[in-house]
C-alpha cells in the first residue's frame, strides 16, 4: 500500500470515529446523580443523604436579590419576576411576600381549607364568632386591603384562605416594603424560588437559571437594577459552567501540544493522527460499553475519570512509532513489541477488573469504560494501525531513534547515573511511607465543601441571603420515621409545639415541616367534627348577618363549602400532586420502601447538640448531613482502598506471569510503587489532604510508571533498543506531563488535584525507571 492509500485510510478512520461519535452523542444519556459515586448507606443521616441527595427543600432554593434602584422600582421588578415565573412548570414556589401568596392554595382546595386551618382547633362557627368576623370585615372593605378581601368575601367571610396564605409563608420572612421582602438594609428586593427539580441536577438547574435570568431582563427594562441568585442549584450551575470552560480550554491546547510534540518526535504531520486513531478509537468503545451495560445513564464522572485513565493508551502507538527502523516492517515491529505492551494492558485491566465487584456503581461504569478503552486500543494499535505506518526505508536518515547523535549522548549521561540498588529503593519505600504518614494535619479530605471551586465571596453572599429570608440550613434537619405517613404526620404534630417555644427562646431561627401544610388525618376529622351542620350553620350566620350591614344571602358560597368540607374525606398526599402545596408537602414527606420519613427544615441553628438532645425524648433525630456525607466519603474511600490493594496483587501476579524471573519483576514493579509512595510523601509535606481524585491520579500515575518500566525492561541490553525506548518514553512523559501540568494550574480543585498528582508522578516514574529498570547496555552493541 502506498504512502497516499494509507493516508486515505487514515482519515477514513478517522470520519468512521466522528461518525460514530455524533451518534453516541445523541443517544448518550449523561447522569448527575452523585448516588452512584456513593457505598451502601448504614446510619439514617447516610441513607437520607442517599435517597434525597440534590432533593431536599434547601437544595432546590433559589434565592434572589434585586438591587441598584430605588425600592420602589425593585418592588416593582420584583412583581414583574414573580408573575411571570409563577407560570413556569419548573418553578414549584416563586415566593416575593406579596399577596399573601394566595397562589399557593389552588381553587380546587380551598373548600378544605377549615381541615387544614387550625382555627377551628380553639374556635367554633357559632353566632358569637361569626359576627365578630363580619364586623371585621365591615372595617377592612374601608381599608387598603379591600381589593384582596372583596373577591373573597362571599365564600371566606372569616378569611381562613388567607391566614392559611399567611402561615405558609417562609418561616421567618424578611420585612416589607411596597407590599414585598425586602432586607433589612431595605435596599434589596428579596425572592426565593423553590424549583421542581433537584439541586443537583445539572440541566434542569440551568434550565431554571437561564429562565430566571431571561425574566429578570424582561423585568428590569431601561433600569440599571441588578440581580444576585444564589443556592445550591445556582452554584452546580457555576461550577458546571467554570469546569466546562476551563476543561475545554485545557483540552484545545493539549491537543496543539499533543500535535506539536509529536510532529517534532517524529517530523512527520501524519504522527499525530495515526497516534491519536487508537486513542480516539479506544475513547469511543469504552464509551459505548457503558452506555449499553448501564441503562440508568453514564455519569458525567465516569466520563471524566475515564478519559482521564485511558490516557495511557496514548502510550500504545507512541511506542510503536519510536521503534520503526529500515529493514523491519510496521508488522514486525509490532509483534515484536505486543508480548510488552500486552502485558501492560492486561496488567492494568485485570486491576481494574477490582472496580467491578466494589459495589458501588460509579465505580463498575469506570472499570468498564477502562477496560473497554484500553483493550480496544490496544487492539487497535496491534491489528489495525501498523497497515498504515509507511515503513522505514534504508536511504531515510533520521527515522530510526537509534541514529540520534542526541539521543544517544543523553543516554550516555543517563548511564552514567548510578542505578538504585533494591537496599537502596526499599530504605526510600519506607522513608517516603513514614513521611506521608507521620506529617502534621489531616491524611484524608472527607469535607466536599472544600472541593468547590465556588468562589468565597459568593459563598459568603449565599450566608446573606439565606441569614435574610430565613431560608433553611441545608446542613441540618430532624427526621421522623414511622410505618406511614399519618404516623409521621402525628408525630409531627405533637413537635410542633416542642420547635415552637425553641424558636421562642432563639435556639431556632425557624423551621418548616410538612403538618403545617398537610394536617393528619385525625386532625382533619377531628376538625371536621366541630364543623356545625347546615342547619346550625344557618341559624348562627341568618343571627350574625342580622346584625352587620351584608345581605341575609351574602354568603351563600360559604355554607356550601362548609357542607363540601364536613362531608369529604380527609386531603392526602395524593390530593395535593400537581400543586404548589404537593411540591413543598413532598420535599418534607419522604416515602421508600412501605416506610414514612416526615422531616423538618431548620433555619438559625444555635446549638446542634442541645437540640438533638430535646428532640430525641419526642421521638425525633436531628441529622447532621455535612457529617454523613464525610463518613459516606470516608466509606466510599475505604471501598476503593480494598479494590486498590486487590489490584495491585493481581496486576504484580500478571506482571510476575509475564517475566518469570523475580529480578525483572521486581525491576519493573519497583519505581511504579516508589513513585507512588514518593508521591503520597510529597503532597503530604505540602500540606495536602488527599481525596479521591488524588487516588484516581495516582493510578494513572501508576500505570503509567508501569508501562515506562516494562519497555525499558522490554529493551534489555540492546543499546539499539534502549535508545528506542528512550525515545518513545521521553515523548510519553513529555505529552503526559505537559498536559497534567496545565491541569495542575486549573482553579478547578478536582483538575488541579488530578493534575498536580500525575505530572509529579509522570515525572518521578521517568527517573525511577530509567535508574532502576533500564540494563547497562552490551559492550558488543556499543
Amino acid at each position: 500500500m502506498n504512502p497516499p492509500r494509507r493516508l486515505g485510510w487514515a482519515l477514513l478512520w478517522l470520519a468512521g470515529l466522528l461518525v460514530v461519535g455524533g451518534l453516541v452523542g445523541q443517544r448518550l444519556e449523561l447522569s448527575g446523580d452523585l448516588r452512584k459515586f456513593m457505598p451502601s448507606a448504614q446510619t439514617p443521616a447516610q441513607k437520607l443523604l442517599i435517597e434525597e441527595l440534590g432533593e431536599g427543600p434547601g437544595s432546590r432554593l433559589l434565592l434572589v436579590a434585586l438591587s441598584g434602584e430605588a425600592p420602589a422600582t425593585l418592588a416593582a421588578q420584583s412583581n414583574a419576576l414573580r408573575e411571570v415565573l409563577a407560570a413556569r412548570p419548573q418553578f414549584a414556589l416563586v415566593a416575593n411576600g406579596a399577596d399573601g401568596a394566595l397562589e399557593t392554595i389552588p381553587e380546587r382546595l380551598r373548600p378544605y381549607r377549615y381541615l387544614l386551618s387550625p382555627t377551628l382547633d380553639r374556635q367554633r362557627f357559632d353566632a358569637d364568632f361569626l359576627g365578630g368576623e363580619l364586623a371585621d370585615r365591615v372595617q377592612d372593605l374601608g381599608s387598603p386591603a379591600a381589593g384582596l378581601i372583596e373577591p373573597l368575601l362571599a365564600a371566606d367571610p372569616t378569611l381562613e384562605t388567607l391566614r392559611l396564605a399567611e402561615a405558609w409563608q417562609p418561616p421567618s420572612a424578611p420585612q416589607r416594603l411596597h407590599g414585598v421582602w425586602f432586607d433589612r438594609a431595605g435596599s434589596e428586593a428579596l425572592l426565593v424560588i423553590e424549583t421542581r427539580a433537584g439541586g443537583f441536577d445539572p440541566n434542569a438547574q440551568q434550565h431554571a437559571v437561564d429562565t430566571i435570568r431571561a425574566a429578570f431582563q424582561g423585568a428590569r427594562g431601561d433600569s440599571d437594577s441588578e440581580l444576585t441568585l444564589t443556592g445550591p442549584g445556582a452554584f452546580s450551575v457555576e461550577i458546571g459552567g467554570r469546569t466546562r470552560r476551563e476543561a475545554g480550554f485545557i483540552g484545545t491546547l493539549d491537543s496543539l501540544i499533543f500535535v506539536l510534540i509529536l510532529t517534532l518526535a517524529y517530523r512527520s504531520f501524519k504522527a499525530p493522527l495515526l497516534a491519536g486513531l487508537p486513542l480516539a478509537s479506544g475513547g469511543l468503545a469504552g464509551l459505548g460499553a457503558v452506555a449499553l451495560g448501564f441503562a440508568d445513564g453514564v455519569h458525567g464522572i465516569t466520563v471524566a475519570f475515564g478519559f482521564t485513565l485511558i490516557g495511557v493508551a496514548q502510550d500504545y502507538p507512541i511506542h510503536l512509532l519510536s521503534h520503526q527502523r529500515a529493514g523491519l516492517s510496521p508488522w514486525a515491529s509490532v509483534r515484536s513489541l505486543w508480548p510488552t505492551l500486552g502485558t501492560g494492558v492486561a496488567a492494568t485491566c485485570i486491576a481494574y477488573l477490582t472496580f467491578l465487584v466494589s459495589g458501588v456503581e460509579g465505580l463498575e461504569q469506570l472499570a468498564v469504560f477502562t477496560i473497554v478503552g484500553l483493550g480496544t486500543a490496544a487492539l487497535a494499535t496491534r491489528f489495525v494501525l501498523p497497515a498504515l505506518i509507511d515503513p522505514v526505508t534504508p536511504d531515510e536518515v533520521g527515522r530510526d531513534p537509534a541514529e540520534s547523535p542526541r539521543l544517544a549522548a543523553l543516554w550516555q549521561l543517563l548511564a552514567r547515573c548510578p542505578r538504585i540498588r533494591p537496599a537502596l529503593y526499599g530504605a526510600g519505600a519506607v522513608l517516603a511511607l513514614l513521611t506521608a504518614l507521620l506529617m502534621p494535619g489531616e491524611f484524608w479530605q472527607n469535607d466536599l465543601s472544600r472541593l468547590t471551586p465556588v468562589p468565597p465571596g459568593a459563598l459568603a453572599r449565599d450566608a446573606q441571603l439565606r441569614a435574610e429570608l430565613g431560608a433553611p440550613d441545608v446542613r441540618y434537619l430532624i427526621a421522623l420515621e414511622g410505618a406511614d405517613v399519618e404516623s409521621v404526620l402525628q408525630d409531627s404534630e405533637a413537635l410542633q409545639p416542642v420547635l415552637e417555644n425553641l424558636r421562642a427562646v432563639g435556639l431556632i431561627g425557624g423551621f418548616d415541616l410538612a403538618a403545617r401544610y398537610l394536617p393528619s388525618a385525625a386532625l382533619q376529622r377531628a376538625r371536621q367534627a366541630r364543623l356545625p351542620g347546615s342547619a346550625e350553620l344557618h341559624r348562627a350566620l341568618d343571627a350574625a348577618v342580622a346584625e352587620s350591614p351584608f345581605r341575609s344571602n351574602a354568603f351563600a358560597a360559604f355554607t356550601t363549602d362548609v357542607a363540601r368540607a364536613r362531608a369529604a374525606a380527609p386531603l392526602t398526599v395524593d390530593d395535593l400532586h400537581g400543586t404548589p402545596l404537593g411540591a413543598r408537602v413532598g420535599g418534607l414527606l419522604l416515602q421508600r420502601d412501605g416506610r414514612a420519613t416526615a422531616l423538618v427544615s431548620l433555619s438559625g441553628l444555635t446549638d446542634p447538640p442541645l437540640l438533638a438532645r430535646l428532640v430525641q425524648q419526642h421521638g425525633a433525630q436531628l441529622l447532621d448531613l455535612k457529617d454523613a456525607s464525610e463518613s459516606l466519603v470516608a466509606a466510599y474511600r475505604e471501598r476503593v482502598l480494598w479494590s486498590l490493594a486487590l489490584a495491585s496483587l493481581l496486576l504484580a501476579a500478571t506482571v510476575w506471569f509475564a517475566l518469570r524471573s523475580p529480578r525483572r519483576v521486581l525491576r519493573v514493579l519497583a519505581p511504579m510503587a516508589l513513585t507512588t509512595l514518593l508521591v503520597l510523601a510529597v503532597l503530604r509535606g505540602l500540606g495536602v489532604e488527599l481525596n479521591l481524585f488524588h487516588l484516581v491520579a495516582l493510578i494513572l500515575a501508576a500505570g503509567l510508571g508501569l508501562d515506562y518500566a516494562l519497555f525499558f525492561d522490554h529493551a534489555g541490553d540492546d543499546r539499539a533498543e534502549q535508545l528506542r525506548t528512550l525515545h518513545a518514553v521521553i515523548v510519553c512523559s513529555l505529552t503526559t506531563l505537559l498536559v497534567f501540568s496545565l491541569l495542575a494550574l486549573s482553579s478547578i480543585p478536582v483538575l488541579r488535584a488530578i493534575g498536580g498528582t500525575v505530572a509529579l508522578g509522570v515525572a518521578c516514574n521517568f527517573v525511577l525507571a530509567v535508574l532502576i529498570a533500564r540494563r547497562p547496555a552490551d559492550v558488543g552493541t556499543q
